[in-house]
């Protein structure tokens, strides 16, 4: 049988916004509050009562959630955190920011998430804190981080912008460390265009970073009143140096409505993610993830391997090949270490992480959204599958 390719571009991962969203976004312009108001706070309600967490603080990214989730955890300038370089780089930047040095441990080859094995043996005196970071949905191995932190008398901030409705031993991600962010970008399986969140069982954290997303004003959430009601005081105090990084009534009142759908949108996932498995099992040139028993894995990304053995391309000319016939795939993630900035600041070299850099010379992320249909999944299966034997040695 002859192929032919994608009459039209596969993207990657488009958001699946619907009418609801619009009806919320243009609820929000007709009443004139479009920055931070009464649907941030039921946005925030909500995500704690979703991921069972006693509090959840709005901001505009999953990094603005990480950089003040570490200050309130009294992160220092010469501490050491302890992450993963297969990571975006936000999880980098948030521990630099404060003036503190990421710790590199490597992956775990079957997950990509940070190997708890690994762990114990890149603690120093210096160091205060993991961020481990669920991968692709997938949750880490949390047991053995959590009692290697009792341990050590360290902190836990997890970096879940892949894993809202992660499950962990049947526990939903959002409160096994001291505090959670979660990532709400426009690829992510709760979009809200821009946005994040940390969430935490602690109020004084959750109480401090709400005022450091508005300036450091001690009542930011009240004085916004002013704008649109009778209610709010007339002056402000600023307590502290803060930033600003809220979350709009615009933002979350779409975040409200994708919250409602997002377990449904993770099951679409799931069922996509099988059909990829099931293609491509046993397939010489390929290898599927693995999801272990532990996790219910959102699915955020589909992560597969080429045998670079197989092909006589590289990962590189196979996506240009995969791209040529109108299927959008990313390679996430380039390892930190690999990056300039990090490498010149703290002399990493090829090499340091070979499992990371493994996987990050074979993989690629395939098309995975609830807004693709069922032919366009199978349309880049069968792309897969010709460029694979276009390409076989």
């Amino acid at each position: 049988m002859s192929f032919a390719k994608s009459d039209v571009f596969i993207p990657f991962s488009p958001p699946c916004m619907g009418n609801e969203e619009e009806e919320e976004v243009l609820d929000s312009l007709r009443s004139g509050w479009i920055t931070t108001g009464p649907k941030v706070k039921e946005f925030e309600k909500r995500v704690a009562e979703y991921v069972n967490a006693k509090h959840a603080v709005a901001m505009f990214s999953c990094t603005d959630a990480m950089l003040l989730a570490l200050m309130v955890l009294g992160i220092q300038k010469g501490d050491e955190i302890i992450t993963t370089p297969f990571t975006f780089a936000s999880t980098g930047h948030v521990i630099c920011h404060h003036g503190a040095k990421p710790v590199f441990v490597d992956v775990d080859p079957e997950t990509f998430n940070i190997d708890p094995r690994k762990i114990e043996e890149a603690i120093t005196p210096k160091t205060r804190g993991i961020i481990p970071v669920h991968y692709a949905g997938h949750s880490c191995d949390m047991d053995p981080i959590l009692d290697i932190v009792q341990k050590h008398k360290l902190f836990v901030m997890e970096d879940a912008a892949h894993a809202i409705g992660t499950e962990y031993n049947g526990r939903k991600i959002g409160n096994f460390g001291d505090i959670t962010c979660f990532s709400f970008y426009a690829t992510k399986n709760l979009a809200t265009a821009e946005g994040g969140m940390a969430v935490t069982n602690n109020e004084e954290w959750a109480k401090r970073m709400r005022i450091l997303t508005m300036y450091g004003i001690s009542d930011a959430r009240e004085i916004w009143q002013n704008r649109y009601t009778q209610a709010g005081p007339i002056h402000h105090d600023i307590v502290e140096l803060g930033y600003k990084c809220n979350m709009t009534d615009l933002c979350a009142g779409i975040g409200i409505q994708q919250l409602a759908k997002l377990d449904v949108f993770n099951e679409m996932r799931g069922g996509f993610a099988k059909t990829y498995d099931d293609a491509f099992k046993g397939h010489h040139g390929f290898k599927i993830p693995v999801i272990k028993d532990y996790t219910k894995t959102t699915r955020h990304l589909y992560p597969l391997l080429l045998n670079l053995e197989y092909f006589d391309i590289d990962r590189d000319l196979f996506i240009n090949e995969l791209k040529e016939n109108n299927i959008g795939t990313s390679v996430l993630f380039k390892p930190l270490h690999f990056h300039s900035y990090y490498a010149n600041k703290f002399s990493f070299k090829i090499g340091d992480f070979p499992v990371a850099e493994r996987v990050f010379d074979q993989i690629i992320c395939l098309p995975i959204s609830p807004k693709l249909a069922k032919g366009e999944i199978e349309k880049v299966i069968e792309t897969l599958l010709f460029v694979a034997n276009s390409f076989k040695r």
